[in-house]
């Protein structure tokens, strides 16, 4: 079975999805881990001029909540995970395949959806019984900069750099010498940003003590930070939790209905405008949000 085709909005925002190889903890909660983690988001973030709504760095996946007013949010994404995966790779000693399969994005219809994406990205940690508190979760998220300032420094790894000045290839590839600069940054939520940042602090509190007194209800043992810090990063879970993506998330049913109708239209119009590129038609028109075909330059024969 093909994967859904792909519909984006320049104006959409998406939640973003992305599980590491078999499940495994390979983007397990580490300082280091954390800093080429936010290094990476930063630099990813600043080049294709992303909102970043909020974030949070699991085990093994993580979520975003971004929007791409360029319309280039796969370009992003390609960037994000192809450096997340070489330079965590190399940290943890993972030669293989880092990701699964392919990122899911799923379009936020309303307000209310948003709030609700943004609730269960701060419970990570605390709803699957790894920690008590939101903020006792050791990875990378957002919920820091939610309560603080939305703004923190981070440290992009250069190894461009690094292979460029061949007689330093034997220094640490994560030495401060090819350390650059970058300032990850968090959008204020549509409907938040004209509250003041006090106000936008109080309602993150609020998110954060509503999970944790329902999360307080389950007396299950918790497995605890130290035990969190101490897994195994190339250890493969014996069974996942595995769930179909939803097409969209809509507060109501008329919401989601509508977005399946434009979603079905435009496969419609996809796979038409398809049919005539595999048939030579290299100028048809495929619909707007749509990743169309890439066509590859050929050498002319004077140049062979």
């Amino acid at each position: 079975m093909g994967w859904p085709l792909r519909m984006f909005d320049a104006d959409g925002i998406y939640f973003v999805t992305v599980r590491c190889f078999q499940g495994r903890l390979l983007l397990r909660p580490s300082k280091q881990t954390n800093d080429i983690l936010a290094g990476v988001l930063a630099r990813a973030a600043r080049l294709s001029s992303i909102e970043l709504f909020g974030f949070v760095f699991a085990s093994n996946h993580f979520h975003l909540i971004v929007r791409a007013p360029q319309g280039n949010l796969p370009r992003f994404m390609q960037f994000l995970m192809t450096n997340v995966s070489k330079k965590i790779g190399w940290l943890v000693g993972w030669g293989g395949a880092f990701w699964e399969h392919r990122y899911s994005a799923e379009p936020i219809l309303d307000q209310e959806s948003l709030f609700g994406r943004l609730r269960y990205l701060l419970a990570h940690g605390v709803k699957e019984r790894l920690v008590r508190r939101c903020v006792d979760w050791p990875g990378l998220s957002s919920l820091s900069m939610m309560l603080g300032s939305p703004t923190r420094s981070a440290r992009w790894f250069n190894w461009t750099k690094r292979w460029q000045d061949r007689g330093q290839l034997g220094i640490d590839r994560y030495s401060d010498d090819w350390a650059e600069t970058e300032q990850l940054a968090l959008t204020p939520l549509p409907g938040l940003a004209a509250r003041l940042p006090a106000a936008q602090r109080a309602l993150c509190k609020q998110a954060v003590a509503a999970i944790e007194r329902e999360a307080a209800l389950d007396r299950s043992p918790v497995l605890g930070v130290r035990k969190v810090l101490a897994q195994s990063p190339q250890f493969r879970p014996f069974r996942l939790a595995r769930r179909a993506r939803p097409l969209c998330f809509g507060a109501t049913e008329a919401l989601r209905r509508l977005f399946r109708e434009r979603y079905r239209e435009h496969v419609t119009r996809f796979r038409e405008a398809s049919g005539h590129w595999r048939r030579g038609v290299l100028n048809a028109v495929f619909p707007e949000g749509a990743v169309r075909p890439c066509l590859w330059p050929v050498p002319s024969l004077a140049a062979a």
